[in-house]
């Protein structure tokens, strides 16, 4: 009999590719990994990962447990869930890894409202970036990630989530003041192609909808400055050092006296935002309200679309 958990532990070595990652992102020893791995090999009788100098492959076994893995950990998930309903488990705490705007938009007042509906749930919110958040749930060190739509290998596709869309929103070009398009009434990015431009760090979901939209406007930003803070990045524009693409919602209560903010021509770059669980979890007693609080909280987002 395969034992389950060391199949989540060959998961978490396929996802991070190397035993001390997967050893980090399990709160485990890279030695206590190592054992489980040892053991899943015993049970099956074959290899299962090859390691060599840049990290661990598996083998051919190791990709047929893999491919198995997500649907029997699905099923325990299930399982949990049932049980855990079966013995009204309301009380008790959820993890939410959300980027930083969407804790303000949807994480904080979904807090507030769980507190009137459904006081026994405690929500503990860690800031991540979708990039980090979706892992952070596969690894079981959050229950709910709110992340973007982003290019990844470790995407939203990935068949051991499921997905409920929460709100999509427009990125606004963002020019100095002084800027000889700021007067427009709204900005073709095609127009920005020689500008120097300002935006997040490779890997942060926002860089990809930058370079995605200049990309179908027809060139490549030639990007001067990072930070993953959009204050940052409003306030880099607004001295003159370059141009950039922000969502909607982050740029709300910003000094944005020094800066342009106009809507971009014609179909605007698009934030769309979610919420992932691990498949098998959605009904469970204490995940299923906190989803529920995040669906209404951001049907009420003024700027958001569905």
């Amino acid at each position: 009999m395969i034992d389950a958990r060391r199949l989540r532990t060959l998961q978490a070595v396929a996802d991070h590719g190397t035993v001390t990652a997967a050893a980090a992102a399990l709160y485990l020893t890279p030695s206590a990994v190592s054992q489980q791995i040892a053991a899943l090999e015993q049970e099956t009788g074959h290899k299962v990962l090859v390691r060599g100098t840049r990290g661990v492959r598996l083998t051919p076994v190791g990709d047929i447990l893999l491919r198995h893995a997500g649907a029997v950990l699905a099923e325990l998930e299930r399982a949990e869930a049932e049980v855990a309903a079966y013995t009204a488990g309301e009380e008790g705490e959820v993890t939410v890894a959300a980027f930083a705007t969407g804790i303000g938009v949807v994480v904080a007042p979904a807090i507030s409202a769980l507190a009137l509906k459904s006081p026994g749930i405690r929500v503990r919110v860690r800031d991540a970036e979708g990039d980090e958040s979706l892992p952070m749930v596969l690894d079981g060190s959050a229950d709910i990630s709110v992340a973007v739509e982003y290019r990844s290998a470790l995407s939203a596709a990935d068949p051991r989530l499921l997905r409920v869309p929460l709100y999509a929103e427009p990125f606004d070009a963002v020019l100095p003041r002084e800027h000889p398009l700021a007067a427009a009434a709204t900005i073709s990015l095609s127009a920005l192609a020689q500008e120097s431009w300002i935006g997040p760090y490779p890997g942060n979901p926002c860089h990809d909808v930058m370079v995605l939209a200049c990309e179908y406007a027809g060139f490549q930003p030639r990007l001067e400055h990072s930070s993953d803070d959009f204050r940052a990045v409003v306030a880099l524009a607004a001295a003159g050092t370059g141009v950039a693409l922000v969502p909607r919602s982050a740029l709300r209560d910003m000094n944005l006296s020094q800066a342009a903010v106009r809507p971009v021509d014609g179909a605007a770059p698009t934030r769309r935002v979610f919420a992932a669980v691990r498949r098998g979890a959605e009904d469970h007693p204490l995940l299923s309200p906190v989803l529920e609080a995040l669906r209404t909280t951001a049907e009420a987002f003024p700027a958001a679309g569905r």
